[in-house]
């Protein structure tokens, strides 16, 4: 396997692979390169997966970085900062090497369309870097859908075999248009309009509501600082009014926020702020401490909608 192609460029090439034998093969042959090119190396995949490498590799697994994905990535929207970008930027000299499979059976439908907008914006967010990023998938176990999608949001492919080829469907940016999905809010949800006279109000709504539905603990201090800086933010960059809603579904806490406002940059959230750099810290604190947000943003304004297990 040889995915490097210029000394600036950043690759990220999809893995389609239907045996663990496969799996085990291609990304240890990945990493092996990554190690002859003297590469920082990290390995973010789901535990079992994580072990299958780690066997591959033997004693050379000690000099890479690895993390159970279920974990670390379970909010996709916070494996660009937090993952990616975290260990990117803590070698930035040279290039860096990242097994990333953000998208593993189990993935419910409430989660997959911000796991397919998180693999399209990994292309912007590494536009131009010498990082190179392989993203496992497999064909057995996930949905012809998600593999579609995995065409469209990586340039390069891979097949269990080792065999590249170049996608002559990528267009990264399709992908996050399609999932900027309208939410629909649930019918029987409790609400609170606030302005700027209301942002205590509104918090304290929230803590209420949260406790009501069974929420406890530190997740209620989530939930606190969650929607102070959503709510916030729409006082300041949104219209100055919003709509709070709270309900619980699935076993899950559900807020979302809705005002007039709308996100410019597609990576709002994901991407850590520059040094000095005034905003833009807001949702990605969201993304921090929830187990899911789901955004939609457009003419119609902007809702942002997260999830904290109960």
């Amino acid at each position: 396997m040889s995915t490097v192609t210029t000394r600036e460029a950043f690759v990220h090439p999809a893995l389609f692979y239907r045996t663990e034998q496969e799996y085990t093969q291609q990304t240890v042959a990945f990493l092996r390169e990554g190690l002859t090119n003297a590469e920082p190396m990290a390995v973010a995949v789901p535990g079992p997966n994580l072990e299958l490498i780690k066997a591959g590799l033997g004693g050379d697994a000690e000099s890479i970085l690895f993390l159970d994905m279920t974990e670390a990535g379970r909010n996709p929207g916070r494996i660009i900062p937090k993952v990616l970008r975290g260990f990117a930027d803590a070698h930035p000299k040279g290039r860096v090497r990242i097994i990333g499979e953000p998208i593993w059976a189990g993935r419910s439908a409430v989660e997959y369309p911000a796991c397919a907008q998180h693999e399209a914006l990994i292309n912007a967010a590494f536009e131009g870097r010498a990082v190179t990023i392989l993203c496992p998938y497999d064909e057995v176990r996930l949905d012809p859908e998600v593999i579609a999608d995995a065409r469209v949001t990586h340039p390069t492919l891979i097949s269990g075999e080792g065999h590249e080829s170049v996608s002559d469907a990528y267009d990264w940016q399709a992908v996050v248009d399609r999932y900027n999905q309208v939410l629909a809010p649930a019918p029987d949800a409790a609400t609170f309009s606030y302005g700027d006279e209301h942002l205590q109000a509104v918090r304290q709504f929230a803590l209420a509501q949260a406790k009501l539905l069974g929420l406890a603990g530190e997740r209620l201090m989530d939930v606190e600082l969650a929607v102070a800086e959503l709510t916030t933010n729409s006082v300041v960059h949104g219209g100055g009014r919003g709509t709070l809603a709270v309900w619980a579904e699935q076993g899950q806490l559900v807020c979302e926020v809705r005002d007039a406002g709308r996100l410019t940059d597609p990576l709002a959230g994901r991407r850590p702020p520059e040094r000095g750099q005034l905003g833009g810290r807001g949702l990605m604190l969201v993304h921090y401490v929830a187990d899911l947000v789901r955004v939609h943003t457009g003419d119609d304004g902007t809702t942002v909608r997260f999830y904290l297990s109960l």
